[in-house]
């Protein structure tokens, strides 16, 4: 038999088949899970309760902007006690809805279409679900599909938006509106339900107002990893804990980050650096932390809140304030994470694991102001010239060289320079890849893009200068553990004892330093002469020098950015029960004439059973921010609240988990992310921990 036959009868075999088919037995399995539904959606008829309980303090511009829905009340889904022949008409009618993907993927997306499509069908299976195609570019362009059951049984509890792809164009001026409304139209849609961020909400509440004349209801959904939409009400009742996809990404984050975990402890020898999205809060990171116990991890809004007391107080006793001293500088956290290197490093752990937000960098005083600066510089030169900063100076030298030949020109409302010789000094001494990072084109939302910078580098490039400094001073070492030392001497029929009070600061400590002023083979030569352990003409017994080698600490780090892993990663269990759900929920708000609503479930810190459906009004949600140098109305992002009990419980554990003794370290094991099968962590271990009284 020839190689062509063996290799034919090798592909036509059943196996083979089997193996190199694109949809493997777990994916079937993961298609065939059936979330469970909300108790509510089991009743046949529902209605729309007004929580008048659940007041927002409303916004004077939204409410000239969104007149028709600033004064919507939180609504619950309840069941509906009036079953006459009017209310199941209407029940049962004929509608066309659309659906929209906005922004960047995450996981449960297609379980919120599906949850649409199940219960449209339920009430009339010959309504029409259409899908636009590449998010709101599909609005504008009349790019559509009508979606059918099989590609929505192809997309159950899968990752990704691949099911009608997404998109970020807003829909931002009155002609996009109109081109939007007009495609509406066209297809007869009763309602148009927008599944993004805390923008893509913001678009869905304009277009609400936009569509009420016409009779079309607009309903949001709340998506996105960073886990920055958060709703609760005046009172601080948590009405929405968290968005949609934050335990999916957060999950697979750390099971990624807990394996390098296991990589540093095995090999020894790297720091790993893991940065994680989060451009503006640090949900991701905390929960990350939760998940894997890691070394060190940074909360942004920490940093932000950070103040230098010692320099307060050195200021105070001259009668005098620091200003300097409120906010984190970029130095200042650079010696903090030397600091916890050292001290790991002294116990014989020069590796570990750090976990850092994307957005760590809007943190840092200086660093924020030369944002805010070039912010405005930028808007206002797009602004009075109506020509686009970036094009116009295209290289870094160019856009460098317009902020020096304004530097004296272009003044605040108090009249001093924006930017003036100070700041020029300050940016020049940045790295020239992270000048350029900051003069970057912002998104189209005027946003810095942090994911396009390497925020890691800046800072541990410093920690590595820093680091070198204090190997010379003798500060950074690493401890050898007292055992290890007794044994290799011995084997080298040298008496431990002998050299120990010549060699470290503490010869009975369970962990032995190197002398601080031991730095170098001379410097060790001199040690054991001034001991009498050595003539000057002899050379250092070879053990010594071996444990003095020993001692000396390489750093060593490994980079890695967790964002679009995790994002399109299929969704856990939680993410599978809480999308679907959210489709119910969109389609029962739109059957029952709500508009400019954002579809959430109440109560997701707590069991399955105690979950409630409900519509948030988003005007509601809204408030000034500046985005291009101009203020726009925009939801509300939410950030980590420090005194929340989640954070509360990290603080009071990173001393532990840094492990800077001699101790063994305190990874933790998140486990695979599965749509089957239940554990204790069937929710975000934030959400848990901030439900505790």
């Amino acid at each position: 038999m020839g190689a062509e036959d063996v290799r034919r009868q090798i592909l036509q075999h059943p196996v083979t088949g089997t193996m190199t088919e694109n949809i493997n037995p777990e994916t079937k399995e993961r298609r065939n899970f059936v979330p469970k539904r909300i108790k509510i959606f089991d009743t046949v008829y529902t209605r729309l309760s007004d929580q008048v309980q659940y007041r927002f303090a409303a916004n004077k511009e939204a409410g000239k902007l969104l007149p028709d829905i600033i004064n919507n009340p939180v609504q619950k889904v309840t069941k509906h006690t009036d079953i006459s022949g009017a209310t199941q008409k209407q029940y049962h009618k004929k509608r066309s809805l659309g659906v929209v993907f906005s922004g960047g993927p995450a996981p449960g997306g297609h379980n919120v279409i599906a949850g649409l499509f199940d219960e449209l069908k339920a009430c009339n299976k010959d309504s029409r679900l259409f899908g636009f195609v590449l998010g709101s570019d599909g609005l504008l362009e009349s790019r559509y599909v009508e979606i059918t059951q099989q590609m929505v049984d192809a997309h159950r509890n899968m990752g990704g938006f691949s099911m009608i792809k997404t998109g970020r164009t807003k829909i931002d001026t009155r002609q996009k509106m109109d081109q939007a409304l007009k495609t509406c139209k066209s297809l007869g849609l009763e309602g148009l339900v927008v599944i993004g961020g805390d923008d893509s909400n913001t678009n869905a509440a304009f277009l609400a107002q936009h569509f009420s004349s016409a009779g079309i209801r607009v309903i949001g959904v709340p998506k996105t990893i960073d886990g920055d939409i958060q709703v609760a009400s005046d009172d601080g009742t948590k009405l929405l804990a968290i968005s949609f996809g934050f335990h999916s990404a957060a999950r697979a984050f750390s099971q990624n980050i807990s394996n390098l975990a296991s990589d540093a402890a095995s090999d020894v020898k790297y720091w790993h650096v893991c940065k994680v999205m989060g451009r503006v809060a640090s949900h991701l990171t905390l929960e990350a932390a939760l998940q894997t116990h890691a070394n060190l991890a940074f909360i942004g809004e920490e940093l932000a809140e950070y103040v230098d007391t010692e320099r307060l107080k050195k200021a105070g006793e001259k009668g005098e304030i620091d200003y300097t001293a409120y906010g984190i500088t970029l130095r200042h956290l650079s010696r903090i994470i030397c600091d916890a290197i050292v001290r790991r490093a002294a116990f014989g752990k020069n590796y570990g694991v750090m976990i850092i937000p994307e957005g760590i960098l809007e943190s840092i005083n200086e660093i924020q102001i030369f944002i805010i600066k070039l912010n405005k510089i930028i808007a206002d030169y797009n602004t009075i010239h109506d020509l686009d900063f970036h094009r116009s100076f295209p290289t870094l030298n160019e856009k460098l060289d317009y902020l020096r030949r304004i530097s004296k020109g272009m003044l605040d409302r108090n009249g001093f320079p924006i930017w003036n010789l100070r700041d020029d000094e300050l940016f020049n001494q940045l790295p020239e890849f992270f000048q350029e990072g900051l003069l970057k084109e912002r998104d189209l939302h005027g946003n810095f893009q942090f994911s396009q910078v390497r925020t890691e580098k800046i800072i541990m490039d410093m920690v590595t200068d820093y680091l070198g400094v204090l190997k010379e001073q003798g500060v950074y070492k690493v401890g050898i553990e007292q055992s290890y030392y007794r044994s290799f001497m011995a084997s080298r029929d040298m008496d431990p004892d002998r050299y120990a009070p010549a060699l470290f600061t503490d010869p009975a400590a369970p962990f032995l330093l190197v002398k601080p002023k031991i730095i170098s083979l001379k410097t060790l030569k001199q040690a054991l002469v001034s001991a009498e352990l050595l003539v000057p003409e002899n050379e250092i017994p070879g053990p010594v020098t071996e444990i003095f080698r020993r001692s000396e600490p390489g750093f060593k780090i490994q980079t890695h950015f967790f964002g679009y892993d995790g994002r399109g990663g299929d969704p856990t269990a939680f993410d599978c029960h809480y999308t679907y759900n959210l489709g119910l929920t969109a389609y029962h708000l739109i059957a029952n004439g709500a508009t400019g609503q954002m579809a959430a479930i109440k109560n997701l810190e707590q069991e399955f059973e105690n979950w409630e459906a409900m519509g948030i009004p988003i005007a509601r949600l809204m408030h000034l921010e500046e985005r291009k140098g101009r203020l726009e109305l925009v939801m509300e992002k939410s950030m980590v609240d420090l005194s929340s009990n989640a954070f509360q419980v990290y603080k009071a554990c990173r001393e532990k988990w840094l492990a800077a003794d001699a101790g063994e370290d305190h990874f933790r094991k998140p486990g695979p992310v599965r749509c089957k099968g239940r554990t204790e962590e069937d929710r975000p271990i934030t959400l848990v921990l901030n439900a505790i009284s």
